[in-house]
């Protein structure tokens, strides 16, 4: 047991005014306290039942109690070890059939042999001339300029240009425009459509392989993995190229081994607080090599700049940041052209582009479209033939009047180089990189690469379909395709010098349209399913909800004298079911028997069929041990009007993302959801007696208040506008918060600890350590976040233009260390050994005693009765537990308002103080045991995390939150703090449940343990049936057109949310009411 002092102090004085008691022979064994800490009720009496009291009896049977609820607390954290096995395991075996990756072919292109076959009479095979096709260029720099959106490129005022109004991104970068204009035989500036996912290693897959990425792909942005398939970078490498790089350490994850070791340069690429070190780093290594000294230590120069990229998340495209970096790019451009021979080809590209706030990943045509800009000081390239129209486009205009692929830059690049295409491409070359003059010569040029790179993709078709298994579907159109190209190239040739423009157009056409009929279909094959896995996902999850339902709800009485019966069978079903599987791959292994297995017939791996197994068998488990408790069974039915309110809200929240619409305004949704109960509270406190009455009026408005308050702070997702306006950031456009609400969180870091101290003093438990905790430590820790923003928004606004650069940023790094550190270290350590919130009075019981009324003469009113005896009051007794409890809520609360944007950290604010408003109104109208009170806690958490500038979008993840206690990326700190302010107000609402079962909850209440855990699994059971509402409407609108726009990525929030609430309630809501249960225990007993 902890020693605490001022625990001790309490004890003392309770012990002290009962030695008083028993020498003035009141009582004898136990002392009588009052507890004067619910103003609004009569004054209860109690036994103090201490371990320390000097009653033997009374110290042995709390000594049992004490060991009897560690025991039910350890059965029910165990209990909730198996749900949360159980939504692992539904999550991961949907996961694997949804989120399918294609399959990776290992072969690869050879300079030696030719895609055309064996039966063509082919010249290539060069390596000093060109491999497959004569090479134009020997030496190549490439520059990729993160997140360069095309109409970054484009002159304000010019015919490309649709802004309506001048932006600090306009007329910035204009070399290569200026250049592409003057001289289009020297080079093409073109939009540079990317595939969605739009994350940076994902792009750079596509730009080396020409491949597309799967939507699970993003999910690595973190961290890389090595390209294994046919890319650029190895065919450089094979046909002894030399090649150097210089920039985004990303490149380094995914060909490590490929760059010349002593001109390779990475630097970190995820902070992007930082715009100048990599940018700076690239310049310092590249210019010198470009001096003819070092011109024969290289053939291709690779250099990745960040800037744009950093600036665009940290400020947004129409910030004076943004300019600056897009002039230092500019001058990066002229210089380059400077530095470049006419045997070397110069490209600059964007591998992506940025929404109007800078953020990127999703697939609005921001996002999308790039910029990619070519240049040669010889005049090798050539406009566009006016009026071809190979894809159903309108080509013809100026330049920039269409676009290409991102992944058309593969089979370019290569034939420019002299180099194999890679074996997995499915890009086609473009078209102005080999036209040239036009004419027959351009035309017949276009022919011979178009025909190359059709006859590489006939060849990774057939590959990958013999190895899949699988025709690609329409592969019979397709190789008509083929076949009529085939036939109309010989009769060209036939022709001879006879052969017209016309004749080699049509030619090229058919090769053309092979190439983007086959990548049509690949889009599709990589559209499949696994619909067994996904299936038994959904059946584990399905499973799971009936299992927390019947646990949290289905049952009366004590839960805590069930859960071992339950943990028991459970654990059995599990065994059972691992046993099953494990003779199931024997079987599998066995194959001379000649039997299948169960997982054979299924499709499912060993590892897969393992855990459905101990899944299903666990379920089962479960619901056979309900036999034996059948007597306390109860209907799942609501059984009052809370309980169908919940249900309604419960149901239609997870039925809302089998449509595209109620998905998009889901936050719209969940604000009615939290009005309409606030509403009915409202209503419903009308029908309680005076006092109550009042109370239930003052916490409904005010929690109507807030939910109205709280809602102005919106970002609106790219489906929604122009119907929302965004009112997160300063503007639209921007990233950045705006200066009042710097206003914002100073006011609340002086009003919200006092806020919470009256809701504290309402029950007298503003006593003990809760002064000092709420009243300096919190109020200190907001001045300390709202200091780190303010900081932070002078370095980004350059609020002191004579500072020195670099000042302000370790300083507000430290600020955030100091916050996070008071938060969640120093928090929870005096969470841990800190007393009670109780305090101590000893009244004379005659000067308590009101006189009597001078002006009442009644004679036969009777005397008050007069005693001697002393009155021990414990003032905050009556919400012991609540009081205690509600301190760890203070201080995780404090971290995660940190690491929230301005907007965002007042929402935070806006939540705690709505969640004690709910608490006041629950206990009001005595719902403490409804399933309404933690229902609605989930519905505030999902509620807020769209207020804190949040949508279920890639593009609307904070990034930056990773950096503001450290400057470099660590891990695994850097992902964990993303999450947390990704999904912060679910992470809050989740350590709050417990405070449905404890606030105002006196310490004689028996079955507290037992409450509790209805609370937190009824909580549960609400993410867990929206979690299966997401992933079951996404199965089943997988073939929708907004599936990887709207509906994958809420199921991937959902289970991220789903699985982030289990593990804070398993491991810090089960810590917390331990430690809170044990405290109070020492002083009343268990």
């Amino acid at each position: 047991m902890r020693t605490r002092r001022s625990l001790n102090s309490i004890r003392q004085a309770a012990l002290g005014a009962q030695s008083q008691l028993q020498n003035s022979s009141t009582i004898s064994t136990a002392t009588t306290l009052h507890l004067a800490g619910k103003k609004e009720d009569e004054e209860p009496e109690i036994k103090l039942a201490s371990a320390h009291s000097p009653d033997p009896e009374v110290r042995k049977r709390n000594l049992f109690q004490q060991r009897a609820f560690k025991f039910s607390h350890s059965l029910l954290v165990l209990l909730l070890l198996f749900f949360v096995f159980l939504h692992g395991v539904g999550l991961f075996l949907f996961t694997k059939g949804f989120l399918l990756t294609r399959l990776v072919l290992s072969e690869k292109s050879s300079c030696d042999i030719s895609p055309l076959g064996s039966g063509v009479n082919w010249k290539g095979g060069d390596i000093a001339k060109g491999c497959w096709h004569p090479k134009t260029f020997n030496k190549a720099v490439v520059i990729v300029i993160d997140a360069l959106r095309y109409d970054f490129t484009v002159p304000f005022g010019s015919e490309e240009d649709n802004s309506t109004g001048v932006r600090q991104f306009h007329n910035a970068f204009t070399t290569p425009h200026a250049i592409a204009s003057k001289h289009p035989r020297n080079a093409i500036l073109l939009p540079f459509i990317a595939d969605p996912p739009t994350t940076t290693l994902q792009r750079l897959k596509g730009l080396t392989t020409g491949t597309l990425p799967t939507f699970i792909d993003a999910g690595s942005n973190f961290a890389g993995q090595v390209i294994d398939e046919d890319n650029l970078i190895s065919q450089l490498k094979a046909v002894g190229k030399r090649t150097a790089f210089m920039g985004d350490d990303t490149w380094m994850a995914l060909f490590p081994g490929l760059f010349e070791g002593d001109m390779e340069y990475p630097y970190e690429s995820l902070n992007v607080w930082d715009l100048h070190t990599v940018d700076n780093g690239v310049n310092e290594h590249i210019f010198p090599l470009l001096h003819s000294a070092n011109a024969s230590r290289w053939d291709v120069l690779i250099g990745h700049y960040l800037g744009v990229d950093h600036a665009g998340h940290r400020y947004g495209p129409d910030h004076f940041a943004m300019r600056e970096k897009l002039v230092q790019m500019n001058g990066v451009i002229e210089k380059l052209v400077e530095s470049i021979d006419d045997d070397t080809l110069l490209v600059a590209m964007g591998d992506h582009g940025m929404d109007p706030k800078g953020d990127h990943g999703g697939e609005s045509q921001g996002e999308l479209e790039a910029a990619l800009w070519m240049y040669s000081k010889k005049p090798v390239f050539g406009e566009f033939p006016a009026g071809l129209d190979p894809d159903g486009g309108d080509y013809s205009g100026p330049p920039g009047a269409r676009s290409v692929a991102q992944i058309d830059l593969v089979p370019t690049l290569s034939l420019l180089l002299g180099l194999p295409i890679p074996f997995n491409n499915l890009g086609a070359p473009i078209v102005e990189a080999f036209y040239g003059k036009g004419g027959v010569p351009g035309w017949k040029n276009l022919v011979d690469v178009s025909r190359l790179t059709a006859a590489q993709i006939k060849r990774y078709q057939a590959e990958y379909s013999g190895k899949n298994g699988e025709e690609v579907e329409g592969i019979e159109s397709i190789n008509s395709i083929w076949d009529t190209a085939y036939q109309k190239l010989s009769n060209v040739q036939k022709l001879g010098r006879k052969a017209q423009v016309a004749d080699w157009q049509n030619v090229f056409i058919e090769f053309s349209n092979y190439q983007s009929e086959t990548l049509r279909a690949c889009r599709n094959v990589w559209a499949r399913f696994d619909l067994v896995s996904m299936a038994a996902g959904v059946t584990v999850l399905a499973g799971s909800v009936a299992v927390v339902a019947v646990y949290a709800r289905g049952f009366t009485g004590d839960y805590t004298e069930i859960t071992d019966t339950l943990l028991t069978r459970m654990a059995k079903g599990l065994g059972v079911g691992a046993v099953i599987s494990v003779v199931d791959g024997i079987i599998a292994r066995a194959e001379r028997f000649g039997i299948p297995s169960l997982g054979q017939l299924l499709g499912l791996s060993p590892l897969r069929m393992l855990l459905l197994a101990g899944s299903l068998g666990t379920i089962i488990g479960f619901f056979s041990a309900t036999h034996y408790a059948r007597r306390r069974l109860a209907s799942l039915l609501p059984n009052s009007g809370w309980g169908a309110l919940c249900l309604v809200f419960t149901l239609a929240h997870s039925l809302i993302f089998g449509s595209n619409s109620f998905t998009i305004w889901e936050d719209k949704i969940l604000t009615y959801f939290l009005a309409t109960f606030g509403f009915v509270a409202l209503l419903s406190s009308q029908r309680l007696d005076t006092v109550k009455r009042a109370l239930g009026t003052y916490h409904s408005i005010v929690f109507l208040f807030l939910v109205r308050l709280s809602s102005i702070s919106r970002l609106c997702r790219e489906e929604q506008i122009p119907f929302c306006e965004s009112t997160f950031y300063s503007s639209a456009s921007s990233s950045v918060s705006a200066p009042r609400t710097l206003v914002i969180l100073f006011i609340m870091a002086l009003g919200l600890p006092s806020i919470i101290g009256s809701y504290y003093r309402h029950t007298n438990s503003y006593s003990g350590p809760a002064p000092v905790y709420i009243g300096f430590g919190f109020r200190l820790g907001l001045l300390l976040s709202a200091l780190y923003w303010a900081l932070d928004s002078a370095d980004n606004g350059n609020w002191i233009p004579d500072l020195p650069e670099g000042v302000l940023k370790p300083l507000k790094t430290t600020v955030g260390q100091i916050v996070i550190a008071m938060g969640l270290l120093a928090g929870n350590l005096a969470y841990a050994y800190s007393s009670v919130c109780l305090d101590v009075r000893l009244e004379d019981p005659l000067a308590s005693q009101p006189a009597p009324s001078p002006d009442d003469d009644d004679e036969d009113v009777a005397p008050p009765p007069q005693s001697s005896k002393p009155i021990v009051r414990l003032l905050g007794a009556s919400n012991l537990h609540g009081s205690r409890y509600f301190m760890l809520l203070v201080s995780w609360c404090l971290a995660l308002i940190l690491l929230q944007k301005p907007m965002g950290g007042a929402s935070m604010g806006l939540l705690l103080w709505q969640i004690l408003s709910l608490l006041e109104l629950l206990h009001t109208l005595s719902l403490s045991d409804s399933a309404i009170g933690p229902v609605i806690l989930g519905i505030l958490g999902n509620s807020h995390f769209f207020s804190t500038g949040h949508q279920a979008t890639l593009s609307s993840i904070q990034w930056e939150s990773a950096f503001i206690p450290f400057s470099t990326i660590r891990y695994p700190w850097s992902p964990m703090l993303v999450i947390a302010n990704s999904i912060g107000p679910q992470l809050l609402t989740a350590l709050a449940v417990p405070l449905v079962a404890l606030w105002k909850a006196p310490p004689t209440v028996t079955e507290t343990l037992g409450k509790t855990a209805k609370a937190v699994t009824t909580h549960i059971l609400y993410h867990s049936v929206i979690t299966l509402g997401a992933v079951a409407c996404a199965g089943h609108l997988r073939r929708h057109l907004m599936l990887y726009r709207i509906f994958s990525p809420r199921f991937m929030l959902g289970g991220v949310v789903l699985l982030a609430v289990d593990a804070v309630i398993l491991l810090v809501v089960m810590w917390g009411t331990r430690v809170s249960f044990l405290s109070v225990g020492e002083l009343f007993g268990y």
